[in-house]
C-alpha cells in the first residue's frame, strides 16, 4: 500500500498537463470530416498527415512521408518513416495513405475535403512504406492536400458507415497525443504518446476545457486556470494589467483569416447586385474596426490573404456612402413603406462577432434597412443555420491556407451539403477561371489570375468583406521552449516543457 500510495505520488508530481479552452464540443475528431474549429484543433494533435508546412508557412517539409518528389508533372512519390505506430500499437503502412485515400473519394461520406483529390487519377502502393500518387493532369496544390490527416486501416475497413461511426468520437491516430477522456460540454483529455515517431512529448497532457462562453475563456485565463489562450482587443487594451503580463507572454501577429457577412444568394432579395452593393455602401468597416479592435485589425477587401500572392492590392475598401446606398435601394424597388428586412445570424463562439453584427444593425438602419439578429450556440449554428443552408445572411470566418483555393469556397461544384460554397455563389466565368488555374503550376501566372479573380469577386458582393483580426496569443511563462513564428506558437509543440 505504502509503495502504491508514493507511485501515485510521484506521478502527480512529475506529470505535467497543458490546460486550454475549446468553445464547442468537437462534431467529429476525424481529419477527413472535421470541419469545425474545435473538431480540427484536437484532432490535429492526434493526427498526422504525409507533409505538412515548416514554421515559417513557407515550405512543405516531411511528417509521415521522410522524403516526397515529383517523378514527373503528375506523378508524386512519397517514402514513409518505417517506425511510425498507431495509438493501438498497430504498424502505420502505406495500406493506411491508400485507404484514407478511397475514404474520402467514397459516395458514403460527405467532406469538403474530397474536393482536393478530385484530379487524382491514382493511388498505388509500390512497396510497404512507398505509394505512387499519378494525376489526371498538372495541379498546383497536389502537394497540400496530402496534409491531410491518415486515418487506420485496420481500425476501420469493415465500417459501413463513417459519417456515424463509433471512431469519430474514439479516434485511434498516429500523433503525439492520444485521446484519453472524452467529456461532452466538461473536458477532453489527451494523453502523450510514448512511442510517437519523433519522440515522446515533454508534457504529459493536454486537457480542453469545454467552455462557450467568451467571458469564462477570459476570466479563466486570467485565473492562470489556462495555459495558452487567445484574447480580444478589448481584453488587451482596457482588462488586463502587470499582474496578467507577469504571468503570460504575449505574441501578436495578422492572422490567417477573416470575418465576412455572407448573402444567401439562393434567396430572391439577394440575388439583385443593387442591394448587395447597396449593402456594402452603408457599412463602414473602419469603424467596426475602431469600435471592437483598437487597431488590432485591418479592413479585409476581398477573398485572398494579404501576405499571399493572390492577394490584389489594387482592389480597396468600399468607403460608407449612404446618399447612394439609398438610392441604389430605391432602384431595387425598396424604401421607407417597403424596407428591406433580414436576419444577421452568427455565434456567440466568438466575443466579437455579435457585437460586430449590433454595429452593422446600426449602420443599416440609416438606409432604412431592418435587420434582425439570431446569436446561437457554435454547434446549432453549423447544424441548423449555415450547412442546411437555411439563413439570410452569416457573420462567419474563414481560415486560410497559405496557399489559397478558391475551388472550395467559390466553385458552383462546392455548392451541396456539405461543401464549403456556402452562399450558394455561382459564376460561371469565375467556375472556368479556377478551373483554368488549378493546372497551373507557375507561381507568376497563378498570381495573375488570382488577382483577376479576387477583383472579379468582390465586385459582385456575394459577401461583405469586413476584417482581417490580428491574432492575440498569451502564453504561461511556466511554458518553456516557446518558439514564435509565421505560423504562430504550436510548431514545435512536442518540444515544450511545463
Amino acid at each position: 500500500m505504502y509503495y502504491l500510495l508514493l507511485l501515485f505520488l510521484s506521478i502527480n508530481l512529475f506529470s505535467s498537463t497543458l490546460h486550454l479552452a475549446t468553445s464547442a464540443n468537437p462534431a467529429r475528431l476525424n481529419p477527413i470530416l472535421a470541419t469545425d474549429s474545435s473538431s480540427s484543433e484536437i484532432s490535429g494533435f492526434i493526427f498526422n498527415g504525409l507533409i505538412k508546412y515548416d514554421k515559417d508557412s513557407a515550405t512543405i517539409v516531411g511528417d509521415l512521408a521522410k522524403e516526397f518528389y515529383y517523378e514527373d508533372d503528375t506523378t508524386l512519390i512519397f517514402k514513409l518513416h518505417k517506425n511510425v505506430k498507431w495509438h493501438d500499437g498497430e504498424k502505420f503502412s502505406a495500406k493506411d495513405v491508400l485507404f484514407t485515400y478511397n475514404a474520402l473519394i467514397s459516395p458514403k461520406i460527405s467532406s469538403p475535403y474530397s474536393s482536393g483529390f478530385r484530379f487524382v487519377k491514382s493511388v498505388e502502393i509500390m512497396d510497404e512504406f512507398t505509394i505512387k500518387v499519378k494525376y489526371k493532369k498538372a495541379y498546383f496544390k497536389a502537394l497540400e492536400t496530402w496534409m491531410m490527416g491518415i486515418i487506420p486501416e485496420h481500425v476501420l475497413k469493415d465500417e459501413e458507415n463513417l459519417m456515424n461511426s463509433s471512431f469519430n468520437t474514439n479516434p485511434i491516430g498516429t500523433g503525439a497525443y492520444k485521446l484519453t477522456q472524452l467529456e461532452h460540454s466538461k473536458n477532453i483529455i489527451l494523453s502523450a504518446f510514448d512511442d510517437y515517431f519523433e519522440g515522446r512529448t515533454k508534457i504529459d497532457k493536454i486537457s480542453f476545457h469545454v467552455i462557450a462562453d467568451p467571458m469564462t475563456r477570459f476570466l479563466m485565463l486570467k485565473s492562470s486556470a489556462l495555459d495558452i489562450g487567445s484574447i480580444e482587443p478589448m481584453q488587451y487594451e482596457r482588462q488586463i494589467g502587470d499582474d496578467f503580463f507577469s504571468k503570460f507572454n504575449i505574441y501578436e501577429q495578422i492572422s490567417r483569416s477573416y470575418t465576412y457577412l455572407g448573402f444567401n444568394l439562393r434567396l430572391e432579395k439577394f440575388k439583385n447586385p443593387k442591394v448587395r452593393e447597396a449593402l456594402s455602401l452603408a457599412i463602414d468597416r473602419q469603424e467596426i474596426i475602431d469600435i471592437l479592435f483598437f487597431n488590432h485589425a485591418e479592413i479585409c477587401t476581398g477573398p485572398f490573404h494579404p501576405t499571399t500572392i493572390a492577394f490584389n492590392k489594387d482592389v480597396k475598401a468600399p468607403k460608407q456612402d449612404i446618399k447612394k446606398a439609398k438610392e441604389l435601394l430605391a432602384k431595387a424597388g425598396y424604401d421607407e413603406s417597403n424596407p428591406l428586412i433580414f436576419e444577421i445570424a452568427t455565434s456567440n463562439s466568438s466575443a466579437i462577432r455579435p457585437y460586430a453584427a449590433q454595429i452593422m444593425q446600426h449602420q443599416l438602419k440609416k438606409i432604412g434597412v431592418v435587420v434582425n439578429l439570431r446569436v446561437m450556440e457554435w454547434q446549432a449554428f453549423l447544424n441548423m443555420v449555415v450547412f442546411p443552408h437555411k439563413f439570410d445572411t452569416i457573420l462567419l470566418g474563414w481560415g486560410l491556407s497559405p496557399t489559397p483555393d478558391p475551388y472550395m469556397f467559390w466553385h458552383s461544384d462546392n455548392d451541396k451539403k456539405g461543401g464549403f460554397n456556402l452562399i450558394g455563389y455561382n459564376n460561371p466565368k469565375i467556375d472556368r477561371m479556377i478551373e483554368e488555374s488549378q493546372s497551373i503550376v507557375d507561381k507568376e501566372k497563378l498570381a495573375i489570375i488570382w488577382k483577376k479573380m479576387f477583383k472579379l469577386i468582390t465586385d459582385e458582393n456575394p459577401y461583405l468583406f469586413l476584417y482581417i483580426p490580428n491574432s492575440i496569443t498569451t502564453v504561461s511563462k511556466d511554458i518553456k521552449n516557446i518558439e514564435p513564428s509565421p505560423s504562430g506558437v504550436w510548431h514545435n509543440y512536442i518540444k515544450w516543457e511545463k
